[in-house]
């Protein structure tokens, strides 16, 4: 089997002095900022899509939902895949996936075909994010260069899924919906091109006739396609409901089950070992509180905007530039920093300081609010300290990571985050709609629907403050000055190697999952 060492000779690959890796991070980062951008982009565009394609409202969710199930259940099998078949392999794959689900999705002319080409569209980010996030965790095994190459990574797909509203707002207003899926091609087609040209194969060092765990990865996908599948239900039914309960108990069991049985077997496909490290549990656990909040914040600000303040898709689009530039400025001193101070001390800034911009943004919501002197401040705040926390608890994430695990902890990362999107639809997001149900009859139906925004936003900014704390008192000490076990490892590894919904990566959920009028 070939080493890492003997993929860039074969491929006339990088070495840990060539220039090239730093062109491979810009695809990398080029692609990843693609998947992030899709899954804003795609929201604003909703409303066009039902009327264009006869959608029915539950039906509609599922434009988003079938993306989310798809790339959180199959993440992690991803990431183990990668590290086992071949992690430039399985992005190109998965690229190439997701380029082909995109056409479909822009030429679909029927609601059941753009559906499905959502859920092909997730399976490909299942197979690109980790893979591409274990590729940097491989080619940048100087601590402090990772720690750089990471916060770009992360930073700038942050910053996709920020430009998405911006992005979605004007292509659907002046061109077409459909083009929010065709943009994606020129970025599918130069990393097509460029990432076997500038990147080697690496794959994790196996014994002969070593195979992949197929009972562990079965139940694995089993388990975590059945949480978030339940999850999702719950932001339409209630938690005691079948439609709930069967999912979330039946992937908790297969969760379980997967546990005893990688406890058992001498080739599991998730080691146990993998979640003894305190620093980096405690990333993905905050990650995912994170992630909950931010897309409780997408999804109640575009309702607010769109059904209290009356703004145009367009308008939508254009009032989250400022959170777009915020974000920016937030990874940009992020990364600069975490080389001198490391990871915690921003980690926890990030997070209080996200926390006080929710607060901010929910005391904002009036009924006759200014975009300048209500919806602004909260939401740049929010944003500058937000984009603050992706680099790092990316880097949090990939903690003492060694090759042999690298697309396994790309893949932990990014379930983490898409889970905590699917999170914050369930539990967060139904705080505002059930209070605008409770309080419909109460009189002025506009300012109703603000103060249940607002309370949700309130709840997710206590959320954050608790994923401060929990940063403050549980994570160890990261620095990307000293030369940690993870660094040496990897370079042992080549002598003998992640996605959010943002965005993924993640995925702001659909507007109109809920019908608020005001």
């Amino acid at each position: 089997m070939s080493t890492l060492n003997e993929s860039r000779d074969q491929a006339g690959g990088t070495t840990a002095g060539d220039p090239r890796r730093w062109k491979a991070l810009a695809v990398l980062t080029a692609v990843q900022f693609m998947l992030m951008l899709d899954v804003t982009v795609v929201n604003i565009a909703l409303p066009n899509i039902q009327s264009d394609l006869g959608f029915s409202t539950e039906g509609l969710a599922w434009v988003v939902n079938g993306y989310l199930l798809m790339a959180a259940g199959f993440l992690l099998l991803g990431g183990r895949v990668a590290d086992l078949l071949g992690r430039r392999k399985v992005f190109v794959a998965g690229v190439l996936l997701f380029g082909v689900s995109s056409i479909m999705c822009g030429a679909a002319n029927t609601p059941g075909l753009l559906v499905a080409g959502r859920f092909l569209q997730g399976f490909g980010e299942a197979l690109a994010a980790p893979a591409a996030l274990g590729l940097i965790a491989v080619l940048f095994t100087d601590a402090k260069e990772r720690a750089k190459a990471l916060g770009i990574w992360g930073g700038l797909a942050a910053l996709g899924g920020a430009v998405g509203s911006v992005v979605g707002g004007l292509v659907t207003d002046f061109i077409d919906w459909r083009w929010v899926f065709y943009i994606n091609i020129p970025i599918v087609v130069l990393a097509l091109v460029v990432i076997p040209r500038l990147m080697p194969e690496s794959r994790m060092a196996r014994r002969e006739g070593q195979r992949l765990d197929l009972v562990g990865a079965l139940t694995t996908t089993a388990g975590l396609v059945g949480v978030v599948y339940g999850l999702l239900k719950a932001a339409d039914h209630s938690w005691g409901s079948s439609q709930v309960l069967l999912p979330l108990l039946g992937g908790a069991a297969a969760l379980v089950f997967t546990a005893v049985w990688e406890s058992r077997v001498p080739e599991p496909m998730i080691p146990l070992r993998f979640f003894k490290n305190r620093t980096r549990v405690t990333s993905n656990a905050v990650s995912m509180m994170s992630f909950a909040s931010f897309y409780t914040y997408a999804f109640v600000a575009t309702l607010y905007l769109q059904q209290v303040l009356h703004y145009s898709p367009m308008e939508t689009g254009l009032a989250y530039i400022p959170l777009t530039i915020a974000t920016g400025v937030g990874m940009g001193v992020s990364t600069a920093l975490m080389p001198r101070i490391g990871v915690k001390p921003i980690v926890v800034i990030a997070f209080f300081g996200s926390a006080l911009g929710q607060f901010i943004a929910a005391n904002g919501f009036s009924p006759d609010a200014s975009y300048v002197g209500g919806v602004m401040p909260g939401l740049v705040v929010f944003a500058l300290f937000n984009g603050m926390g992706f680099p790092v608890l990316i880097n949090g994430g990939l903690h003492e990571v060694t090759g042999q695990d690298a697309g396994l902890a790309s893949g932990v990362q990014t379930s983490m985050q898409q889970i905590g999107a699917a999170l914050g639809l369930a539990t967060l997001v139904p705080i505002a709609l059930r209070y605008v149900n409770d309080h419909a009859g109460d009189g002025n139906p506009a300012a109703v629907a603000s103060d249940g925004f607002a309370l949700a936003l309130h709840v997710a900014a206590g959320v954050l403050a608790a994923a401060g704390l929990i940063a403050l008192f549980l994570l160890g000490k990261v620095s990307a000055e000293k030369r940690d076990a993870h660094a040496e490892a990897a370079e042992v590894l080549a002598e003998a190697p992640a996605p959010v919904q943002a965005p993924s990566p993640a995925q702001a959920p659909a507007p109109q999952a809920a019908d608020v009028k005001a």
